[in-house]
């Protein structure tokens, strides 16, 4: 009789090891996923800002999963664990396991700061994408409004969080200001429209080399971006983001890239829970004091790989290649081979800052590079990582109409409404 794998979320790490149990005929897989398709998170931003369709960077669970007949789909968000009988509470029905696989990656970490959590404009999903470039693209229309009575606008935008994401959408808004405002909107000619990139951390990109930090503070700087460091943001309250140090910067559009937090999920014990709420796990991915439950990706804490002792960043690297290595260990037990403990080859780090500009850092040997030679290395490694041909094709002309254009033709608001009167 086959085993059945029951995989919770269908991200980097869920789907990859996915694609490796398919076909193998000692498992039938289920995914479980809220959402129907896979996304490319790395690539959010430029759907936030109007570069890529939603389409380019998104693929229906379904559809990849054709032709793989041990593979099937649920829709449906995991309620409850129930260990004791091997099953879930989804919300959408009740599933049955040999196996359990808690891959549902981070959530949006407000720090307890219930202000931001209600104005910030968080990017995570699809979803908090699309509604970034609804609320950018509203904010400037309601100002050329403002602007035709001769109202004076405070245009400005306040980005929280000096990671990848926050300098990615900073070098982004920053390029959009300058060769696209004017185009858009003539009628804020004039108005000065403020980007400030700021981080409680003495420098942007900590997790890159010290080159990779100035490269990317430097860039920003020319670009015009006000860029404000050790700045830690402790409230947002009437249109003003405040500081622990007492500063405020009025916005009316903050973004929160700030940080990240595992989910919690009922049935699983706390003590099973490490910083950040992710679920300790052995050298195998398994969660501590339970046999057949396996954390893989973001949601995990793994302390035993020696170069990693306070666990694995959480990338997208990471999470495949402890995908690739649990298919290869629920393999191993199925046939009675020897497990193999997970160790992270580290391959690299890398950020785009703007139109060639980029910053790259090798581990072994250290390298770092950046410009022009990071930049298409970005975009060669981004979009050859994307899930197929078709998502591949249609990023790859979109990138070409904005590099020769500096333009691109997707900025506009799509706020889908539930018909009068029709019941969900």
């Amino acid at each position: 009789m086959q085993k059945e794998v029951v995989i919770i979320g269908g991200g980097f790490a869920g789907l990859n090891l996915v694609k490796h149990l398919a076909e193998e005929p000692g498992f039938h897989v289920m995914l479980v996923d809220m959402n129907n398709y896979n996304f490319f998170p790395p690539l959010l931003y430029q759907v936030a800002t109007g570069f890529l369709e939603v389409s380019n960077i998104c693929y229906p669970f379904r559809k990849f999963f054709h032709g793989r007949r041990n593979v099937s789909f649920r829709l449906g968000d995991l309620q409850k664990v129930i260990a004791e009988d091997n099953k879930v509470l989804l919300s959408t029905g009740e599933l049955s396991y040999d196996y359990l696989v808690l891959a549902t990656g981070t959530e949006t970490n407000y720090f307890g700061m219930e202000n931001i959590r209600k104005a910030a404009l968080p990017m995570k999903t699809v979803d908090d994408a699309i509604e970034i470039r609804n609320d950018m693209i509203q904010k400037m229309e309601e100002a050329t409004v403002a602007a035709a009575g001769a109202q004076k606008v405070p245009l400005s935008v306040v980005i929280a969080g000096g990671g990848p994401t926050g300098v990615e959408i900073a070098g982004m808004f920053a390029e959009m200001r300058e060769n696209i405002l004017q185009k858009d909107y003539p009628e804020l000619a004039g108005h000065e429209v403020d980007i400030y990139l700021v981080d409680a951390s003495p420098g942007l990109l900590t997790s890159m080399s010290e080159k990779s930090q100035q490269y990317a503070y430097d860039r920003l700087v020319e670009m015009g971006v006000k860029v404000q460091l050790n700045k830690l943001v402790k409230d947002y309250v009437n249109n003003a983001v405040l500081f622990a140090d007492g500063e405020t910067i009025k916005t009316r559009i903050l973004l929160w890239t700030a940080g990240v937090t595992a989910k919690v999920f009922e049935g699983v014990p706390p003590d099973c829970y490490g910083r950040g709420n992710r679920l300790l796990v052995d050298e195998h991915n398994r969660v501590k004091g339970i046999s057949n439950i396996y954390a893989i990706g973001d949601t995990c804490l793994m302390v035993t790989d020696g170069n990693f002792p306070q666990g694995h960043p959480q990338l997208a690297q990471v999470a495949l290649q402890q995908g690739k290595n649990l298919a290869g260990n629920l393999l191993a037990v199925l046939y009675g081979r020897p497990l193999k403990s997970f160790f992270y080859h580290d391959k690299g780090s890398m950020a785009i800052i703007g139109r060639n500009k980029a910053v790259a850092d090798l581990p072994k040997p250290e390298i770092h590079f950046n410009g022009w030679a990071a930049w298409m290395t970005w975009l060669f490694i981004h979009l050859f990582s994307l899930i197929t041909y078709r998502n591949r094709i249609m990023t790859l002309f979109n990138w070409g109409v904005a590099y020769f254009t500096k333009d691109q033709s997707l900025r506009m608001i799509i706020r889908p409404a539930a018909s009068p009167g029709r019941e969900e």
